[in-house]
């Protein structure tokens, strides 16, 4: 009986955790709660609305699913995180009413780069205007009489567009593209402040 009670109170947390991970809210606004949740056995994020009969949508599988990953509600939404130990990303989603379906809105990243925090920042892009915003840093060793020193990269404002993403088409492909683009132009502008 001893053992069974420790077994319990070892595992009674987890359970909990795992619990929570379940989002339940009205998410295509039609005052019935739905569900979205992280499966990480197939690695996927599964939403469940009660406008489609609580089928599951699935998104593509996220090849590097974290133990920091889940689901969150956002003002008209959910959003998807997932952290790793110096980087990570979110992506915003909501009901889209004319096709029915649960669209990605928003993808926000940051890093904190290694030691120095060479690399550093976070940067944002709104899918349905295309406004992108990045705020980045790098280390100069040659600044500050060659001890060197982390330097703000100007705030970057331009257009990045994307083609419209739905939930079923959604995998961190999706991250890893605005991820590369973002690094392009993180380097562009670290060229012209080192050029000036």
């Amino acid at each position: 009986m001893k053992i069974l009670v420790t077994i319990i109170l070892f595992v009674w947390p987890f359970i909990q955790v795992k619990a929570q991970e379940k989002l339940i809210k009205d998410i295509d606004f039609d005052g019935k709660n739905d569900t979205v949740y992280v499966d990480t056995d197939e690695s996927v994020i599964i939403c469940r609305l009660s406008t489609q009969q609580y089928k599951s949508v699935k998104s593509q599988p996220i090849e590097i699913l974290n133990a920091q990953s889940g689901v969150s509600a956002t003002k008209n939404g959910f959003e998807f995180y997932n952290h790793w130990m110096r980087a990570g990303y979110h992506t915003q989603f909501r009901y889209d009413k004319p096709t029915k379906k649960i669209r990605l809105i928003g993808m926000s990243r940051y890093e904190f780069g290694p030691a120095n925090n060479d690399g550093s920042g976070e940067s944002s892009v709104n899918l349905l205007t295309g406004d992108y915003i990045g705020d980045w840093n790098f280390y100069d060793h040659l600044a500050n009489n060659e001890k060197g020193e982390l330097i703000k990269i100007p705030t970057i404002k331009t257009k990045m567009r994307f083609d419209k993403i739905y939930l079923s088409g959604f995998s961190d492909k999706v991250y890893f593209d605005f991820s590369g683009r973002c690094a392009k132009l993180y380097y562009r502008q670290k060229k012209l402040l080192l050029s000036k």
